[in-house]
């Protein structure tokens, strides 16, 4: 399915997410308010909390998750998008492989705030159980 913007904020968080799964971090960056914040919906394991301002969450979150994954990988898929003014809903699943060769697979839900043209906030929603066996975390 081929998801089409509706509105100019759907377009954002449409061009937000084809950018995020290139991985070129700067092009990243420039998707992101300054003042933007991206919070993992998750609980005891790595990478929970609230990452912010911009540059904190492309060098001290986004650079480390996708250092994870062989290069040019996950891949965000957008499977559906929905909005109201500046709010962004978006179902999509990521894909790829990590560095030691496995595959990666997940279903996310997206809570996105769109100011100034620009990615201001990210409630970002998973299956945490999924991420903690994949990785190890207890």
């Amino acid at each position: 399915m081929s998801v089409k913007a509706r509105t100019p904020q759907e377009q954002t968080v449409l061009d937000f997410f084809r950018i995020l799964s290139t991985g070129e971090l700067e092009a990243i960056r420039a998707t992101l308010h300054p003042d933007a914040t991206w919070k993992p919906m998750v609980e005891n394991i790595p990478g929970a909390g609230t990452y912010g301002p911009r540059d904190n969450i492309v060098d001290d979150f986004l650079g480390p998750v996708r250092g994870m994954f062989m290069p040019g990988d996950p891949k965000t898929t957008v499977d559906s998008i929905v909005s109201h003014g500046d709010f962004v809903m978006v179902e999509s699943h990521g894909a790829g492989k990590l560095q030691d060769g496995r595959e990666y697979f997940n279903r996310y839900a997206w809570a996105v705030t769109v100011k100034d043209g620009l990615v201001f906030a990210i409630r970002e929603y998973m299956d945490s159980h999924y991420v903690a066996t994949l990785f190890g975390f207890k």
